[in-house]
């Protein structure tokens, strides 16, 4: 009786099986079981240096609480305080900027409690900011800092004036 399977058919396909699997990607025959791990979409995210911390350089000076409170109180160089509150005392600084001869309110934004004006040459900002005792009149430049110069002064003082404030 002969065997319906030869010998020789036997080992060539355990040949086969062995090569199939020796190149089939099984692990078992590969060096390093980790072949994928330095590929560029596994490996850990690199940030660079300048972005990893935020930028505290151009951070927003907050005022101390004697500037705050010299504000309120209307002691601030610069400003004064009149005992009305925001909107009406916001009315008398537009009345009084249009009788001031030389200025020019460029815009006004009640919301804001700011005039855009033009004085002597300058542009600035007259602010008029509610305060604990009524409200507050100043002149700022556009970045809100007090305005500097010989302009911004004199239209406070002549405002000052025409008010009635102290």
């Amino acid at each position: 009786m002969r065997p319906n399977v030869s010998i020789t058919r036997a080992a060539v396909a355990g040949l086969l099986l062995a090569g199939v699997a020796l190149g089939s990607g099984c692990s078992w025959f590969r060096k390093g079981s980790d072949l994928y791990a330095q590929s560029p979409e596994t490996r850990p995210l690199e940030v660079p240096p300048d972005l990893d911390q935020p930028r505290t350089d151009t951070a927003v000076n907050v005022p101390s609480a004697a500037a705050r409170q010299s504000v309120e109180s209307g002691q601030a160089s610069g400003g004064f305080g009149l005992p009305v509150g925001r909107e009406e005392a916001f009315a008398k600084v537009g009345e009084a900027l249009a009788a001031v001869e030389g200025v020019t309110i460029t815009s006004r934004a009640e919301a804001l409690g700011v005039y855009d004006v033009s004085y002597e040459s300058a542009n600035f900002l007259v602010r008029v900011a509610g305060a604990s005792t009524g409200s507050y009149v100043s002149a700022v430049d556009p970045r809100g800092l007090p305005a500097t110069g010989a302009a911004p002064k004199k239209l406070v003082d002549t405002l000052r004036t025409a008010l009635g404030a102290q």
